[in-house]
């Protein structure tokens, strides 16, 4: 049996896809249907909260993942990091930070399994979140999504980690609001994780 734990953050939980629940969803029906390999048992928990950063999840981290020992971790976070506080002046979980944060799930992931993997950010229309119209002090920019991915890239190499680039999986038309996938880009992001937890022999 295998237990798959997905972390991360509203696009992980499956936001703006009424029609498939979200990537992880749609991966968990797959792997309930179909069974990878024949005749294994696969357990997947969508662990993703909606407005979530790497310090959020690294109060409930130990918690979660103990609950339920997983035998493969995929992280799905950052993009809220990245996010740009007007009146502070600064982002959310400044870069230099969120680097330390990533080392600390990993080595807190490591612990538990040896299947870890890393997902980059999804891409922001920076006509609709320039301010997000929920919170206009607040807003996601290219320039910020952009430095933040590269961030999870350059660690995951630097670490020997596979990083599944979500570069041109996801279009700015496929972004519900900007932000948040719709049902077209999480169908997408579902078969490339699906092929990419395969290809690196993730279960």
């Amino acid at each position: 049996m295998a237990t798959v734990c997905v972390f991360g953050d509203s696009i992980t939980w499956g936001a703006s896809d009424p029609e498939g629940g979200g990537w992880v969803t749609r991966l968990r029906n797959t792997y309930e249907a179909e069974g990878l390999p024949v005749d294994q048992d696969i357990d997947v928990y969508n662990l993703g909260v909606s407005g979530d950063n790497t310090d959020d999840l690294l109060k409930r981290f130990d918690v979660e993942a103990g609950a339920r020992e997983p035998s493969t971790i995929l992280f799905a976070i950052g993009i809220n990091d990245s996010q740009f506080v007007v009146s502070k002046d600064e982002n959310r979980v400044p870069i230099s930070q969120f680097e330390n944060n990533l080392l600390t799930l990993l080595n807190k992931a490591k612990a538990i399994t040896s299947k870890v993997a890393f997902i980059g950010l999804t891409p922001v229309d920076e006509s609709k979140t320039v301010p997000i119209p929920w919170n206009t002090d607040k807003k996601y920019t290219k320039e910020n999504r952009d430095r933040y991915n590269a961030v999870i890239k350059n660690f995951c190499d630097e670490n020997d980690v596979p990083f599944l680039s979500m570069e041109e999986v996801v279009t700015l038309e496929e972004l519900s609001d900007g932000l948040h996938p719709n049902s077209t880009g999480h169908g997408k992001m579902f078969e490339v994780v699906r092929d990419f937890i395969k290809r690196e022999s993730l279960i």
